[in-house]
């Protein structure tokens, strides 16, 4: 199957991305002060690329790229030089773009303990989001969304498996998309789970990301999640976007947050917003129960069995989930010294727990049938609301969950469309204390482009494009 993409021809593409300011590249000097990255390309190598016309991005360090290391954050991977590219670096690179660097990243994608900090790995210490002072990248695509926010890329890759590309958009003021599972390959990305990872576009505005995700989604021989992509399925994501999109279209409103002083504010913004551009605005209940302890067995058992087959075709010395377990105990003093490996330790302990799995499993994937059912019940297009509260301080004593606590909460929008594998679209809405929350657009499955021209008519109307203070 292949891509039907509209993509603009590679020479006007490249001379679009230098309008917009990338000239200065050739004057190559990258201050990674909020420490995006784990690895970077060295500087010969950046300002050639630049002027072939090559297009910098910085890719998640839990994907393959040829000459770095893909160490998932982890010192345990530090020597784990890939053969080949992941599918996606493969695409990206086929169409005029070159690995500016590995960006860093919550250790694990998030998945090694319960009282983790965001945006720490032992391999590249705690990236910081360029917001206010001490304050949390969130992740587990931290360093991505941070490269994008502090100017060093326009584009970037995440992962997601729940929360991971629409929280740190959100909270750094980016775009980020969690596009339908099996959108986008997952070969050569270091797993959690194969119902609900994907990877995504993370950019500094609607179209950059559409253009992203155009590249990078498509048909993969070697994950059968991509087999479903239907076969009309459109890849021009960036084709018909337009200002008037959002015309007439019934928007499913849902405020999850009813007691929050700023609320009302934040939801009067995005109503306005929604009544100039001609939309017709429903509000909508939200009377689901997530499934947590479900949704977190099917992670813990499908964690361990992802990333021993990952491992057995790496280049690591290490070929268990165990092999890992043990390494961090000799290792404690850098590995472990904010937080324990919990969840390895519980995701070990599955092997023999398969009914309780597929039972597990199931009352995950209920929740599809709870979003098309929200949709159809509303009839509506599209559901949106705030993506999360503002980012909360880094603190390596009680972890994110203390932090959090101590934060302004404003609801979560995404858990539902992580676990049906749904498309998820975080875009700048407004600033709350000074720190940068997004609106979220969740849609039924294979709705991607859909909610990508609604995002976008979105984003024309309220023309809120976020930038730290001191970002280059």
């Amino acid at each position: 199957m292949g891509n039907k993409l509209a993509f603009l021809p590679k020479i006007i593409f490249v001379l679009l991305f230098f309008s917009c300011g990338y000239q200065n590249l050739l004057d190559y000097s990258l201050t990674d002060s909020h420490n995006a990255y784990i690895s970077i390309t060295d500087q010969k190598t950046f300002i050639q690329n630049v002027k072939k016309g090559l297009i910098p991005i910085a890719i998640k360090d839990n994907i393959d790229v040829i000459g770095f290391p893909n160490t998932a954050g982890s010192i345990a991977l530090k020597n784990n030089y890939p053969k080949e590219d992941a599918f996606v670096v493969q695409k990206l690179k086929k169409n005029g773009f070159f690995i500016s660097g590995k960006a860093n990243l919550s250790e694990w994608a998030n998945f090694r303990s319960t009282s983790s900090t965001s945006g720490w790995s032992s391999m590249g210490g705690q990236t910081i989001n360029p917001y206010g002072v001490n304050r949390n990248p969130c992740g587990s695509s931290s360093g991505s969304a941070v490269a994008v926010a502090t100017d060093l890329v326009n584009f970037a890759i995440g992962t997601e498996t729940n929360g991971s590309i629409s929280c740190p958009s959100s909270v750094n003021g980016v775009v980020g998309i969690k596009p339908t599972v099996g959108l986008v390959s997952r070969s050569g990305i270091i797993p959690i789970s194969y119902t609900q990872d994907t990877a995504g576009p993370i950019a500094n505005n609607v179209y950059n990301a559409a253009k992203l995700l155009e590249i990078i989604s498509g048909y993969d021989p070697n994950d059968v999640a991509t087999h479903s992509i239907p076969k009309d399925f459109d890849f021009g994501f960036a084709r018909d976007l337009d200002s008037t999109s959002l015309q007439s279209v019934r928007i499913g409103l849902l405020n999850k947050t009813k007691d929050d002083k700023k609320n009302t504010e934040i939801y009067n913004i995005i109503r306005d917003v929604l009544k100039r551009s001609g939309a017709e605005i429903v509000q909508i209940e939200d009377d689901r129960k997530y499934p947590g302890k479900e949704e977190r067995l099917v992670l813990l058992y499908e964690f361990r069995i992802g990333i021993e087959n990952y491992l057995n075709q790496a280049n690591s010395p290490f070929k268990t989930l165990q092999d890992l377990i043990d390494f961090n105990i000799e290792n404690s003093d850098s590995v472990m010294k904010y937080f324990d490996q919990s969840r390895f330790i519980e995701s070990e302990k599955t092997s023999s727990m398969k009914k309780e799995y597929e039972k597990a499993l199931k009352a995950v994937m209920d929740s599809r049938r709870q979003i098309d059912q929200m949709l159809k019940k509303n009839n509506v297009e599209v559901i949106i609301g705030i993506t999360r509260g503002p980012a909360w301080e880094i603190d390596h004593v009680g972890g994110d969950r203390s932090a959090r606590k101590k934060q302004r909460s404003l609801g979560s929008m995404g858990s539902f469309a992580a676990m049906a594998g749904y498309p998820h679209i975080t875009i700048p809405l407004t600033l709350v204390d000074d720190l940068p929350i997004g609106i979220s657009f969740i849609g039924s499955r294979w709705s991607d482009k859909k909610l990508i021209e609604l995002a976008y008519s979105f984003e024309v109307a309220n023309k809120f494009f976020p930038k730290p203070k001191d970002s280059k």
